[in-house]
């Protein structure tokens, strides 16, 4: 039985789940949204299955996703589900995909599960480091194996019902929506920056160009925060609420640099 999985990832958790999910399901195939942006016109998954891995923001989907849902037909497709990776609350974004498949093709989810991994917004929370984040991608793992197992079957898994979290989307999520790619004006880089570029090979949007070795952002950012957490030296710095400057980094400990470059579908070399 034939599956694409189609994924969204800045910090590694979400294209971890979904590798997790193609393996057990063997015969899968993973494509990245972000190499999907600028591709006109409708989408249709030549599958029996299809799925949307990504995580949450502000209690909803990520434009990019939000935006790539908006274009998608499976309509045809015999078994549709959807994974939201989060590190906090999250259900709140499988109805919104519900909502947004429903208007698009007239298809809701036949399956739809959150799975809770380590947040990694600092600004928000500190990220969890050690044992504490081991426990929480054993948990992860574990969930995800018993994903997999639903899938297979093909249960029908509707959303959870959570309506704290849907308040949350509703009063988060539209200014989000309206003003994430004016993000970048928040973004800073301290005098420790190397040069390096680091940065702007991990931007799924590729939002991020060097000039005279240093990070400028344009105008397309997703607030994924891969620049963040890829910076080897932690110089990039995030203004909102309560900043980013000594509250931690994070990134999937399967998560590199040519993950990220095979995002945006370009080729993959040797770099951790």
């Amino acid at each position: 039985m034939k599956t694409v999985i189609y994924y969204f990832t800045g910090t590694g958790n979400s294209l971890a789940a979904a590798r997790k999910i193609a393996a057990a399901l063997k015969d899968c195939d993973l494509v990245p949204i972000a190499s999907l942006k600028d591709t006109p016109g409708t989408i249709v998954p030549a599958a029996d299955r299809a799925g949307i891995v990504c995580p949450v923001y502000d209690a909803g989907l990520p434009v990019i996703v939000k935006e790539f849902a908006e274009r998608l037909d499976i309509g045809a497709v015999p078994y549709a589900f959807a994974i939201v990776t989060m590190g906090g609350m999250g259900v709140s974004a499988l109805h919104q995909l519900n909502t947004i498949l429903v208007q698009g093709c007239r298809k809701k989810l036949d399956a739809a599960f959150a799975v809770s991994m380590p947040g990694n917004f600092p600004p928000l929370a500190i990220p969890p480091a050690g044992e504490k984040k081991d426990e929480i991608l054993r948990k992860a793992d574990a969930d995800l194996a018993a994903i997999a197992v639903a899938i297979q079957k093909g249960q029908p898994v509707p959303p959870g019902f959570s309506p704290f979290s849907s308040l949350m989307r509703i009063l988060l999520y539209p200014p989000f929506a309206r003003n994430v790619h004016g993000m970048s004006s928040s973004f800073s880089v301290e005098d420790t920056c190397t040069g390096c570029g680091t940065c702007a090979k991990v931007c799924p949007v590729k939002n991020i160009v060097m000039e005279k070795d240093r990070p400028v952002w344009q105008q397309t950012c997703e607030l994924c925060c891969a620049c963040l957490h890829f910076c080897p030296a932690e110089a990039i710095q995030l203004s909102l609420m309560r900043g980013s400057k000594g509250r931690g980094r994070y990134r999937h400990p399967d998560l590199t640099i040519d993950d990220m470059k095979a995002q945006r579908g370009e080729k993959s070399g040797t770099t951790p």
